[in-house]
């Protein structure tokens, strides 16, 4: 059931993210979603920021080494052409970090920078266009060692913004592939094809880049998504352990009430049962009323352990429960408890046998909790146990040095798969449900605890149509070991030597009369 829900849980997310998705898409103009083109869009901003000076430098070499074939005054109209677009391109960036861009803004910004580069772009064509024209040797390998330059960089600053690469970069390409494929030397073919390699190259490396920057936006838009998800989770978690905590507190108050409650009238129904079971204010007219008030008292003796019962879990669960801690011979509960249950054994025929070790020492424990364990242990075995059949108690000691006690039946047993079912609160296997003696399910739970609480084992084994046997061990820190004697302390004073009667004040003490 947990699995569907949560398979569902999983399918709706799935569901509404891709709606989401698509919708976002369709009200975008790049096809990814708006959050994206923001993101993408400030970090183009930002590597042109960072990048400011380099590319200020770039532009200042280049024009200052374009002096050498274009002329000093064309170089320097060139260079402050450059970097005017630069510098408006520098402040768009700088005013769309700033701000709180809307999705208009993030459009309107990507639009203008597309079209400074494309300026940008064309201004190098100008550039081109003069160092060709006037047909000095080493222009064209120096214009084409600073395009590929100015491809190169342009590309890399582009990660957010493929577009302004392309309309950077393009014109320039298209002008030098042109000049040099229409020029009719060989090697100008080979510089040609150079020029279109390289625009290829630097946008497949521009796209490369895009991607690799819109995969970590969506990474880190994932993780955001998800953070927010167990956040919200562990919200409603901490209101649900908020709520099931003050339910802990409010089934506290109504057992404590409700004990009280019940316990006053039903130490009345149980006084007077009793009275009339036992007949001390003479003779039943009617013999049945007897069997009435039996089955009353007996009726209220089960109501009585139940209630017990459930306080008793009730504190352990909530850690109310204290142990009252003393020295307890442990073989001495066991009969004790044996002594009380082997009426009831007798009455279904069943045979108890006592193994014990002897000489155990006593262990530093809760003596009503060991009785309880016993208890409960010797009842569950007398109840699942046939007619004819047999239970076997055994105390001793374990191989680390602690106290173990068993009690094994010859009954039904219990299957593999509802071992867990029994040792639950209120859990009962097919057997139990099957028997007439119905519990409320609570003695092997509370003898777990117990146990727990001592800090020993529990352990439950059993087999269907062999019995089942439960082994409690306690460890060897409850082990109260006998101390060595004490040795009787040197007197650090010596005796006083008893004086010599004075028999002349006393002449009858003399005789020895008194």
């Amino acid at each position: 059931m947990d699995d569907a829900v949560r398979a569902a849980n999983e399918r709706r997310r799935a569901t509404a993210r891709r709606v989401r998705e698509a919708r976002d898409r369709l009200t975008s103009t790049t096809g990814t979603r708006p959050a994206f083109d923001l993101e993408l869009t400030r970090l183009f901003a930002k590597s042109r920021l960072t990048a400011a000076l380099p590319m200020l430098l770039l532009i200042v070499v280049v024009g200052l080494s374009s002096a050498m074939w274009s002329g000093p005054l064309t170089a320097a109209a060139w260079t402050a052409l450059v970097l005017a677009i630069h510098g408006i391109a520098i402040l768009v960036c700088r005013k769309f970090v700033d701000s709180d861009a809307s999705p208009m803004r993030v459009r309107q910004t990507r639009v203008l920078l597309t079209a400074l580069d494309f300026l940008l772009g064309a201004s190098w064509v100008v550039h081109v266009m003069q160092l060709h024209g006037n047909g000095t040797p080493g222009a064209g390998e120096f214009t084409l060692f600073a395009m590929l330059l100015f491809t190169t960089v342009l590309s890399l600053l582009s990660a957010g913004l493929p577009s302004a690469a392309i309309a950077g970069t393009l014109p320039v390409t298209v002008a030098l592939v042109t000049i040099y494929a229409t020029s009719g030397r060989p090697q100008d073919y080979v510089l040609a094809g150079i020029a279109a390699a390289g625009q290829i190259y630097y946008y497949a490396l521009a796209r490369h880049l895009h991607a690799n920057a819109l995969a970590m936006l969506e990474a880190r838009a994932e993780k955001e998504a998800l953070i927010g998800e167990l956040e919200q989770a562990k919200a409603r978690s901490d209101e649900a352990a908020r709520r099931a905590e003050a339910a802990n507190v409010a089934k506290s108050r109504f057992l404590a009430q409700m004990s009280h409650e019940l316990r006053t009238p039903l130490n009345a129904i149980l006084g007077f049962s009793e009275v009339m079971k036992t007949e001390v204010l003479g003779p039943h007219k009617v013999a049945t009323y007897k069997e009435y008030s039996a089955d009353i008292h007996a009726s209220g003796q089960h109501l009585l352990t139940l209630i017990n019962e459930i306080l008793d879990l009730s504190r352990i669960e909530a850690g109310r429960y204290q142990l009252n801690e003393e020295s307890v011979p442990l073989v001495a509960v066991a009969e004790d408890c044996v002594r009380l249950l082997s009426m009831r054994a007798k009455t279904r025929g069943i045979k108890i046998t006592e193994l014990y070790e002897t000489d155990l020492p006593a262990l530093w424990a809760d003596e009503r909790a060991l009785r309880q364990i016993t208890l409960n242990l010797l009842s569950n075995a007398i109840k699942f146990t046939p007619q004819g059949g047999e239970i076997c108690i055994k105390v001793g000691w374990t191989a680390s040095g602690g106290q173990y006690l068993t009690v094994k039946d010859n009954g039904p047993g219990i299957p593999e798969n509802e071992l867990p079912v029994v040792l639950s609160s209120f859990g009962q296997g097919s057997n139990a449900i099957k028997s007439a003696e119905q519990g409320a399910g609570l003695g092997l739970p509370i003898v777990q605890s117990l146990v727990d609480l001592h800090g020993g084992t529990f352990t439950l084994a059993s087999k269907v149509r062999e019995g089942t046997e439960v082994i409690v061990t306690f460890p060897a820190s409850r082990v109260m070991s006998a101390l060595p004697p004490v040795d009787d302390p040197v007197p650090l004073v010596p005796p006083v030597e008893p004086k010599p009667a004075d028999t002349r004040a006393n002449p009858a003490r003399m005789f020895g009369l008194f």
